[in-house]
């Protein structure tokens, strides 16, 4: 789950400069210890979950022999020469996930996903006959990974796993053990695409049996491949096993990429800590989040999104590679197999998140635009990375979203417009658009603040490939602020932008260090100062909630202001004290700049600590719609999965999530995601010709005839029409909620009754 191995501690420090000659090779078991330490946090944390621990040694199977062995081999054969043995396995599970979503779709469309576990000899079996490829089974050469790094990467995998338990992993369990269970809402809905990829390709709608899915399904599909390769049931994998895997990966892949992309070992350790670590500057009552957030609650809300960094991050280095490699950097170039990487990521990330490619091909075209502002030419190559790009959007709007908008529309500020109190003064208005703007800056962008730092070092004048970075950093806000989703969705643009604006941000942080000339113990001053400025942040927001409203107003954005306006202030009493301070410490003297950016890139650090706290008040999403799932309900589901087949389709008399004033919340998903198979009508609100509808969640069902055949099976059976359902729309099964609606008695002579609770009833159509 996480792959860190350490070597010369006296290897390259924040600069990236060689240290001493390396001495003798450390023991195994020490340069191994931060990726043993990683593993076992993750491990400690999901057997206290209640995973079975039979399951966690099949997941490691899986991971180890599915995914990082034909991945790792496919990516040496493509890299030109070595660097870490860490980059390596990091890269090495992303291609693996590549390559066991084609395989996944060849045997799924053939029918044979049951044979699934069979496709990495597609990849094992080439290596091992042909003599070329055979020599990347065993590769030495490896340059040390310094031992801080490697620790530092560890502490931050772990960090992210007791947040994970906290905030997803404790409060959810596998399966609902009581009929008062909550479970954010969206929850089923992504189960149920998991358990339709177990069986489809490409996906329906599985709420609407035989409605195409035009969405960025692929990581959901990669849930179904693990539980079709591991063994391992697919809640399991869905609520205990996938997302802490995805996130320990994506953690270390930011510290890889970010060391590949800079040449600056620390500066990608620091950039993963940025992400994972450093929350969002907030500073209200961990509940809400102002205009979204970057990894606090979306990482297992939408694990889609982690599973689309994981592709994104390579993805960029191997762009960053083309575009043009950092000055100075020492790490090996990939070569020609960048674009081949390339190609392999942009591919994946085309359905991984719809938010991904647009964000990229913004990037490669700002790096266009600057090139052509300043150096009055178009460098061919980074055309041709940007006409890859416009490829696989292209091919993402056509093929996967059928030229679906998904709700998006052009809509200028729709974020940040619910914070702006109507009718007051035209100046009184402008005013608190600006204070409104700001908050948004310090709430999701303040981590990137090393990117001011890097543009005043560097006076302006970036590299390509910093240049590539900023361009994703300012294409993600932006686009964000450009349209509007009635689900707030414009702001996975913003997660994608950050993948690119924290390692920006954390090559200004080393590199202003680098200025300030400190020392080892001057390093270590400056890593316990921000430890404990951190530590004190997050004991005074935990002792002193600052509570906002519950519906978006102006003055949710008031406590975020306040603390900033206080954290400035503090900052300026310590400018105005700065001489006196230097003249007591002299060694003070030219570190200011570093110690401010320090202190402004960690003071989000209570982001995490009060999300995670907030979970024993607000548990499941907190102010986000959450669910009752009874367990009574998920029982009979069960049940269904475990007697049917999977071409099955079942009929439900559930429709709704709750009845408003006579309208239905159709956002009811419990059945298709818990029995993992299509259901004729169940609820219609996701279905993408439905998403962005003026009425929401409660337009009426588009297939009335469909839904009256349905709702007659419960209410006014007939041979004839039961006939239909079997026929025509291949139901098998029927499931019955008796709180909801008792059915006709005439149904128990029409199909056969097979299992009952005291709430459920399933019949099977004879």
């Amino acid at each position: 789950m996480t792959a860190l191995a350490t070597g010369d501690p006296s290897g390259p420090g924040p600069s990236g400069a060689a240290g001493p000659a390396a001495p003798a090779a450390r023991p195994a078991v020490l340069r191994y210890a931060p990726a043993v330490a990683g593993y076992a946090v993750i491990v400690a944390v999901l057997l206290g979950t209640g995973t079975p621990a039979v399951d966690l040694a099949r997941w490691t199977g899986y991971l180890l022999l599915a995914v990082l062995l034909p991945g790792t081999l496919v990516f040496r054969a493509l890299r030109r020469r070595p660097h870490t043995l860490v980059e390596d396995l990091a890269f090495g599970a992303a291609v693996g996930l590549v390559l066991e979503l084609a395989g996944w779709a060849v045997f799924t469309a053939a029918g044979v996903p049951h044979l699934l576990w069979l496709w990495p000899l597609a990849v094992l079996a080439p290596f091992a006959a042909v003599p070329r490829l055979r020599r990347h089974w065993r590769v030495s050469g490896y340059a040390p990974v310094p031992t801080g790094w490697a620790w530092a990467l560890a502490g931050v995998v772990a960090g992210f796993t007791l947040y994970l338990y906290e905030s997803f992993l404790r409060v959810n369990p596998v399966l609902p053990t009581d009929e008062g269970q909550a479970q954010y809402i969206d929850l089923a809905f992504q189960l149920s695409l998991a358990g339709a990829a177990t069986h489809q390709a490409p996906l329906d709608v599985p709420q609407v049996a035989g409605e195409p899915l035009h969405y960025h399904w692929f990581g959901f599909a990669h849930f179904a491949a693990a539980s079709l390769v591991s063994g391992v049931d697919l809640p399991t994998v869905f609520f205990r096993l996938g997302v802490p895997t995805l996130c320990a990966l994506a953690a270390v892949l930011v510290a890889v990429v970010g060391w590949r992309v800079t040449g600056r070992p620390y500066a990608g350790v620091v950039a993963a800590a940025l992400m994972f670590t450093v929350g969002e500057f907030g500073y209200e009552n961990g509940v809400r989040q102002l205009f979204g957030t970057q990894a606090t609650f979306i990482v297992w809300g939408s694990p889609s999104m982690t599973y689309s960094w994981v592709l994104l991050l390579p993805l960029i280095a191997a762009l960053g590679e083309l575009v043009g490699r950092a000055r100075g950097s020492a790490v090996p170039a990939l070569g020609r197999g960048a674009w081949v990487l390339a190609a392999l990521f942009l591919a994946a990330s085309t359905g991984a998140k719809a938010s991904s490619v647009p964000v990229v091909l913004a990037a490669l075209a700002f790096v266009a635009a600057v090139s052509l502002a300043f150096r009055r030419k178009l460098s061919r190559v980074v055309l041709a990375a940007a006409g890859l790009a416009l490829a696989a959007q292209l091919f993402a709007t056509a093929v996967l979203f059928a030229f679906e908008s998904h709700g998006v529309s052009v809509d200028p500020f729709s974020g940040l417009r619910p914070y702006v109190l109507p009718g007051r003064p035209a100046g009184t208005t402008a005013l608190q658009w600006v204070l409104v703007f700001v908050a948004f800056l310090l709430n999701l962008q303040l981590r990137l603040a090393g990117v001011a730092a890097l543009l005043r070092l560097r006076r302006w004048r970036l590299e390509p490939v910093q240049v590539f970075l900023l361009g994703g950093a300012l294409a993600g806000p932006a686009i964000y602020l450009l349209v509007g989703h009635p689900g707030s969705s414009n702001q996975y643009f913003t997660r994608a932008g950050f993948a690119f604006g924290v390692i920006l941000s954390a090559w200004g942080w080393v590199e202003l260090l680098d200025s300030a000339a400190l020392g080892a113990r001057g390093r270590a001053l400056l890593g316990a100062g921000a430890a404990g400025f951190a530590v004190l942040l997050t004991a005074v927001q935990l002792r002193f909630p600052a509570a906002s409203p519950a519906t978006p107003s102006y003055a949710s954005v008031l406590p975020l202001l306040t603390w900033a306006v206080a954290l400035l202030g503090v900052a300026l009493l310590v400018q105005l004290c700065w001489p006196a301070l230097v003249g007591r410490w002299p060694g003070l003297a030219g570190r200011g700049p570093a110690m401010l950016l320090t202190a402004a890139l960690v003071a989000g650090a209570p982001g995490l600590v009060l999300d995670a706290a907030a979970a024993n008040r607000f548990p499941n999403g907190g102010a986000y719609p959450a669910e009752r799932m009874p367990a009574s309900r998920v029982a009979a589901a069960r049940w269904v999965h475990e007697h049917s087949d999977p071409g099955d389709v079942v009929a439900t008399n559930v429709h709704c999530r709750a009845v408003v004033s006579g309208w239905c919340d159709a956002r009811s998903f419990w059945l298709s995601g818990y029995t993992e198979r299509s259901v004729l009508v169940e609820g219609w609100a996701f279905a993408p010709r439905m998403v962005g509808l003026p009425d929401g969640p409660y337009a009426p069902f588009w297939d009335q005839e469909r839904l009256r055949a349905n709702d007659a099976a419960f209410t006014a059976p007939t041979v004839a029409g039961l006939a239909e359902l079997r026929d025509s729309y291949d139901v098998r099964w029927l499931v019955v909620d008796r709180q909801v609606a008792p059915e006709s008695p005439t149904l128990a002579t029409l199909a056969d009754l097979r299992y009952t609770n005291a709430r459920m009833a399933v019949y099977h159509l004879r």
